[in-house]
Formats: structure tokens, sequence, C-alpha cells
């Protein structure tokens, strides 16, 4: 079994950094929680629930810098099955304590944080492939299996989920499903909520449902939907059944040049509009160009990888090099790029080595429809510049659509170490809102969790109602990774006595 990992060091001595109300566990109900699973909770386990209570949120590695903990849980369980996670709910619920899921933890806006203490539940203890039925291409996966291990079990049956994130090899199936996750050749495969057949979940109060099953189905909404993407606020994912595709037997490479990053943003819609979907099909701007690619930035590189069937590739990479050279100052480059790029692709060391530093550094992933994706390229780039200290504010195109494609914005900022913090939240204010406004959207796949929660209302208007009603309805007490989400927060606004 693969351990969940941190990005830094906790440094000694690991106090909460927030000031969320902080639930207790009695040492009854401590107790009951031992006597159904694995259970951390004595002083001499605080490390390890300190580890446990934190994920890759930028903002949350400077804290462990400092020795800080954005907040910690009363309680560690590790269930390994189904029942066990029903009776543990079941408990918290009659209990009013909250529940934190959490797999591998590689989310990067803090929706696996314990806000308000209570019990984490680390489903990582809950992992591997159940069966697979290789007739229809449908897995049965248990929510704490890792990318690697995944795709290990399906290699010797010709199979793939196709589902890369840059987190493949931390993060875990029910994280996926959990944060609406994309992986790196989604453009070819889909994104995670379109892999789903099915899904078993534990609702707050421990009753177990199922949802989905089908591959299409006509008998009132698709609660899969409801589910995925609710980062556990609505209930805990156990179980799910996944979509699958024959391994790749043809792979085929190529690389462009752009004289700017609009005209390669029209290139990327007219290949998707004719229905070419290559797996990865990824335009830098100038900056970023020239930092992975070298140069001087005037050119703006295009990044397209295709694997699957022989005459599928052909067609699409046929596809795609008709429009890229059909474009003005458009010219072919050096396939080798590619494979630079695979090679380094989901390290993230530098972004640790300049939190250390003390740089400000985090990206931004959202979508917006064509038509208005330079709009939201110029107010973001121009947005997180003007925030001081900023230093840089840069931006790819990572997964297209045929009505329009994700932004992916990587921004710098050098701060003096006691304006961090203020610099951080000043740059997503400035980014959030400017994209908000210019007609993109939140999130693409890194979900909301903490950071993002403040901008919820904007984003979703009078639909947060409605979430927020579906909350109330599945999880009357609040119980469930209460504080994330832009939900309403019982546990915040309660009084001790609740």
């Amino acid at each position: 079994m693969r351990e969940p990992t941190s990005p830094i060091e906790l440094v000694a001595p690991r106090t909460p950094r927030l000031s969320s109300r902080a639930v207790a566990v009695s040492a009854d109900v401590a107790d009951r929680l031992a006597a159904i699973a694995p259970t951390l909770t004595t002083t001499a386990d605080s490390e390890a629930i300190a580890e446990a209570s934190r994920d890759w949120w930028p903002l949350a590695m400077r804290w462990a810098l400092d020795g800080f903990v954005p907040q910690s849980a009363a309680v560690l369980c590790r269930p390994t099955t189904t029942e066990q996670v029903s009776a543990i709910l079941a408990i918290c619920h009659a209990e009013r304590i909250p529940v934190t899921a959490a797999g591998g933890r590689s989310g990067v806006c803090g929706a696996s944080i314990p806000l308000h203490g209570g019990v984490l539940l680390d489903l990582s203890t809950m992992h591997g492939v159940v069966s697979v039925d290789d007739i229809s291409l449908v897995a049965e996966v248990l929510p704490g299996t890792f990318g690697p291990d995944l795709e290990a079990h399906l290699a010797p049956l010709g199979l793939t989920l196709g589902h890369y994130p840059q987190s493949f090899d931390i993060s875990t199936v029910g994280g996926w499903l959990a944060c609406r996750g994309a992986g790196q050749y989604s453009t070819r495969y889909g994104k995670i909520e379109d892999m789903v057949v099915g899904l078993e979940v534990v609702l707050a109060d421990g009753r177990v449902i199922r949802t989905g099953g089908a591959p299409r189905a006509a008998a009132g909404p698709d609660l899969n939907q409801v589910f995925v993407g609710s980062e556990g606020t609505l209930g805990i994912i156990t179980r799910a059944w996944l979509r699958l595709h024959p391994a790749a037997v043809c792979e085929r490479r190529a690389v462009y040049g752009f004289g700017n990053f609009t005209s390669g943003l029209d290139a990327c819609r007219r290949i998707m509009q004719r229905g070419a979907t290559p797996a990865v099909l990824r335009l830098y701007d100038g900056p970023e160009s020239k930092r992975g690619q070298g140069g001087d930035g005037d050119v703006c590189v295009l990044l397209v990888l295709d694997e699957g069937d022989v005459a599928s590739v052909s067609a699409t990479m046929s596809v795609v090099d008709e429009e890229c050279l059909a474009t003005t100052g458009c010219s072919p480059r050096d396939v080798e790029a590619v494979e630079k790029w695979m090679h380094h692709r989901n390290d993230t060391s530098a972004l640790q080595a300049l939190t250390r530093k003390g740089f400000v550094v985090d990206t931004m992933e959202i979508t917006g429809a064509w038509s208005r994706l330079p709009a939201i390229f110029d107010a973001a780039t121009s947005a997180l510049l003007s925030v001081e200290h900023a230093r840089s504010a840069t931006c790819h195109l990572s997964h297209s659509y045929t009505d329009g494609a994700c932004l992916y914005f990587t921004f710098a900022a050098s701060p003096p170490p006691d304006e961090f913090e203020r610099t951080y939240n000043a740059l997503w204010e400035a980014g959030s809102r400017a994209i908000l406004s210019a007609g993109g959207n939140l999130s693409h796949h890194h979900g909301v969790g903490l950071n993002r929660a403040r901008f919820v209302a904007e984003a979703l208007g009078q639909a947060l109602d409605v979430v927020s009603a579906i909350k109330n309805a599945l999880d009357p007490h609040g119980i469930l990774n209460p504080g994330k989400m832009g939900l309403p927060d019982r546990f915040e606004t309660a009084t001790g006595d609740e």
C-alpha cells in the first residue's frame, strides 16, 4: 500500500494556524470509533495526526515551515471497509462530530484539511481493484487506490483508465472523484466525471447508497454527478465503477510555434471543432514557452501528443497538422520538446524550492468559452501582475473541448516575510475576480476546498442555494467536511451547547 506524502516537512511544534472552532472527541466516543476501525487518538499520536491533517495547499506549505498546521483532527480513523465507514459516520452524525475525508492529500486548495477538528477519515486504507469487466470495459475500484497501482493492475489486461493528473503518483481514485479532477490526457479520455459509471456512497447518517450503474439512463437526475466534485461535503465515496479503454497501440507527437497566444488558441479551437481529440494539446504563452522550451519568448509553443488506435491517431494528427499550418506565422518545431515535457511533467520540486525561499507561487486553472478566452487571458494576467510584489503571471492551455478550454495560470511574487499571506490572498482575489468578471468559471480541476470557498457565491449566484439545500437534506447536522465549498458552516456559527 502506498502512503500519502507531504510536500514540505512539518516543523515542530505543529500548532494550528487557523482560528476555526475545533471540535473535541470524548474518550468514550474515541473508544467506540477505535472498536470499529484502526484509530489514532492519543497525545503520542499527535505528530501522525498533524501530518495527516494537511495537504499540498501552497499557503499551508508556507505555514509548515513556521511550525503550523492549518488545523488538526482530534481522531484519525483508517477504515478498510464500507461497513466501517458507515458505522463511523453513524456515530459522528449522532454525536455532531465533524468528519473530513482524505486520501492521498495531494489537493492544492485545502479541501482535506479538518477545519473543525473532529474525525479525519483516511480512505487510503481502502485500496485495490475489486473486479474488471473486460467485455464492458468497466472496473470496480476502491477509493484509496493510487494512480500507478490502478494502471499496473489494468496494464496486463491491455486496458487503461487514461487518467494521468500531475499528482498521478500521489493521488487516489476517491480524490479524483471528490474534486472532479482532470488528467493530462483528458482531451482524449475525458475528465474523471466522464469516466464514472456508478458510485457507492455513505451518507452522513451512515446509510449506504449506490448511484448510476448503466451506460446511460433516464430515471431522474444523474446522482453520480451530485457526488462527483462535492469534496466530501455530501457523502463519502467508498467504491466506484469506472469506464476503461483499450491500451494504446500507437503514439504520435508534434510541436508547433505560433506568433501569439490568440492565434494558437484559435488553431486549437478549430482542431477540436473538427472532431479531433488529441490526448495532449498544450499551448504555452510566450513567457512559459521561453521558460520551458527556450527562445526569446516571442513564440508560443503548442505540444501535441495522441495515442490509441493507429487509424484514429493518424486521422487526428492529420487534422492537427492541417489546422496549425493553416495559421499565418505557424511553423513546425523540434518534436523533442514533447519528450522533455513528458520527462518533467509531474515534477513539483521547483515549487517546493521557491516556497522554502519565501516566494509566493501558485496556480489557478479555469475554463471559458473559446470566444472569451483571449479576454480572460488578458484580464487575469493583468490583474495578477498589478498586485504588489508580483513577479510573474504566465499561462498555458491544458485541456480542450468543442466549446472552450482550460487556461492554467501560474503566478509568483516575492513579498517580505511578514507580507507573505497578505500577498498570497491578494493574488487570489485579483485573479479570481478578474476571471469571473471576464466570463470564466471558478475552477476546472483543482476544486474549491478552503482556498476558493469565498468566491463560490459570486461564481454560482443563486444556484448556491440549490447546492446548500442538497447539503441540508443529505447532511442535516453539517458534519461532512464543514467550512468547504462555500457552503453554510454549522460549526463556525454554533454555540458550545449544540
